[in-house]
């Protein structure tokens, strides 16, 4: 059975729905666009971390939108993690960010 990371009582999960962005190139799939490599190497240190416990594409894994989901005390925090991020309003744009009480299931790797 998998386990849940260890995280604080008053840290709660955020589901983060990323959009292609205004700088997007729509003629090139998701690991072409231009920073791809920063991007990733941004992302995986918050997922080594354990601040981004899940993610990926939705649906079509070149063009479609995707889901973080992000341990955090408030969605506040959750911004503070993203804004590093060398694609943040620009090839991606973040559409929404909400608490997931998760009541079945566990995460882990």
């Amino acid at each position: 059975m998998l386990e849940s990371p260890a995280r604080p009582d008053d840290m709660n999960y955020y589901l983060v729905t990323e959009l292609p962005g205004p700088t997007w190139d729509r003629s090139r799939p998701r690991r072409e666009q231009l920073g791809w490599d920063e991007h990733a190497a941004f992302v995986d240190g918050l997922a080594e971390q354990g601040v981004v416990v899940l993610g990926g594409p939705l649906g079509d894994p070149d063009f479609g939108p995707a889901l973080l989901v992000v341990a955090a005390h408030s969605v506040e925090e959750v911004h503070e993690h993203l804004a590093a991020d060398p694609w943040l309003d620009t090839i991606l744009a973040v559409e929404s960010v909400q608490r997931w009480s998760v009541w079945l299931g566990r995460f882990g790797s």
